[in-house]
């Protein structure tokens, strides 16, 4: 919990430095394939310091994860032979038994899968690695993020010019429950895998 908390801190300074936008962008192209904060909280810091700029940054932060979610289909299509060690070992939500499992979802949902992902705490840098190993589509995979990220991201950006300040009011204050909230809603991404197989 201490170090989440500190990484989202670090996350979140970047919203008062004159590099607001291109952390945004560089922390959703990261979020796709490996780093465990999603940029919604630094979308959601920019959009309360300048709320006039709340949907250009949603589109920025959805461009950014679309483009991540490309590196990552590359990784599991072309490097997964020499990259499956380290994600394993370092990224949150990778396993051999979960991973394995994905690629019947792959096959019988594929379109479907992805959005979900995209749009849920269902971890999308399994889904885009994933995506690429099992060679899905990729005009499918790419339709299928723009839409679900683009959604999430531009309803977020909604959210937070209607309530402003109180959204990040609200996130400081309750921290620690969000994360649990958020840990629930991960696992519950991972039975949602397990019961789609069944």
């Amino acid at each position: 919990m201490r170090i989440l908390r500190q990484l989202y801190d670090w996350v979140l300074h970047w919203a008062n430095t004159p590099y607001a936008a291109v952390a945004l962008f560089v922390l959703a192209f990261a979020e796709s394939s490996f780093f465990p904060i999603p940029p919604d909280v630094l979308l959601i810091a920019i959009g309360i310091s300048m709320p006039r700029k709340i949907f250009r940054s949603a589109a920025l932060c959805t461009l950014g994860s679309v483009l991540g979610g490309v590196a990552g289909y590359a990784i599991g299509h072309s490097l997964w032979d020499i990259a499956a060690g380290w994600f394993f070992t370092w990224v949150p939500g990778f396993t051999p038994e979960i991973f394995q499992s994905i690629q019947l979802i792959f096959s019988k949902y594929n379109f479907w899968f992805v959005f979900l992902a995209g749009f849920t705490p269902i971890p999308y840098k399994v889904i885009t690695i994933g995506a690429g190993v099992f060679h899905l589509n990729f005009p499918v995979f790419i339709f299928a993020s723009t839409v679900s990220r683009g959604l999430r991201f531009y309803l977020i950006g909604a959210l937070v010019y209607r309530y402003g300040d109180r959204a990040r009011q609200i996130i400081d204050e309750h921290f620690n429950r969000l994360t649990l909230v958020f840990a629930a809603l991960l696992i519950g991404g991972f039975i949602v895998i397990r019961y789609m197989l069944t």
